[in-house]
């Protein structure tokens, strides 16, 4: 059984799961779909073409759906997809993809969290296990890999890509691509390290955060470039999951990695 406010205006043609809560003056469109179970809070605006899945809570102001800020965009049927226990707090916004891009929808993965503020551009993709922390932009087609946490105020270039389980720290300007499991901070954006308590905290051994560690090391303070680096990681590292997610990561990128900062490997914390 749905509970929905007298006062919310939900369209006939939404269709809407089963345990669903409404708040008053909370707007749900046409052509809207939301999953079992999930909670849409006072003064939310679902727009249509917008899909939610199950058990996902989306707080007051909040702005689902609504048209890309494209100037490309010419008024065509494109999408938003929600995945399921997603958390969009307070006035986050998140727009709809374009037929320019050749994708045409905006995807925001499972259990993420996307706080106050937020804004998840056209055509983004958000994996599954983000945290997107209040203030954050992201532009268009912009893509956050799976377990990625951006701190507050931070800003995506259009094209960007953030790579899984990396942490960016807060009011970074985020203009090449981060790759997986590291930290980074500082102006201009810069490799701080690997992402050993995160990593720590969903289950990677020793070993493998380790081995993460002397990767970057390689790529980042051996004086190789880029490209003849990646070819020292992959001959001088034995094939894993970690080595292999960064090598095509780093190779797949069209605006090129984050640089090095100027501290030495050798001065990092340990991984023990």
């Amino acid at each position: 059984m749905n509970t929905i406010h007298p006062l919310a205006c939900v369209s006939p043609k939404a269709v809407l799961g089963d345990g669903i809560t409404v708040g008053p003056y909370a707007f749900i469109d046409d052509d809207v779909t939301i999953g079992d179970g999930t909670i849409i809070h006072p003064h939310a605006t679902i727009f249509k073409y917008t899909t939610i899945g199950k058990e996902c809570e989306v707080f007051p102001g909040a702005v689902v759906g609504a048209i890309p800020q494209d100037l490309k965009f010419d008024g065509e049927v494109t999408y938003v997809q929600i995945g399921d226990r997603v958390t969009i707090r307070e006035c986050a916004t998140i727009n709809r993809g374009t037929k320019a891009s050749g994708k045409g929808v905006t995807k925001v993965g499972d259990d993420t969290l996307l706080m106050s503020y937020t804004h998840v551009a056209h055509d983004c993709t958000v994996g599954k296990h983000c945290i997107l922390v209040s203030y954050v932009g992201i532009a268009g087609e912009t893509d956050v890999d799976d377990w990625a946490i951006l701190g507050g105020s931070a800003v995506a270039h259009q094209f960007s890509r953030i790579g899984c389980h990396a942490m960016v720290g807060g009011c970074s300007r985020i203009t090449k691509d981060v790759p997986p499991y590291v930290l980074c901070g500082r102006e201009p954006l810069s490799y701080a390290g690997v992402n050993i308590v995160g990593l720590r905290r969903r289950g990677f051994s020793s070993e493998v955060i380790r081995n993460i560690k002397d990767i970057y090391d390689t790529i980042y303070y051996q004086g190789y470039n880029t490209s003849d680096a990646c070819t020292k990681v992959e001959a001088g590292f034995p094939p894993s999951e970690e080595r292999d997610i960064i090598l095509n990561f780093i190779r797949a990128s069209k605006r090129g990695i984050i640089r090095g900062s100027e501290t030495t490997g050798h001065e990092r914390s340990s991984v023990d």
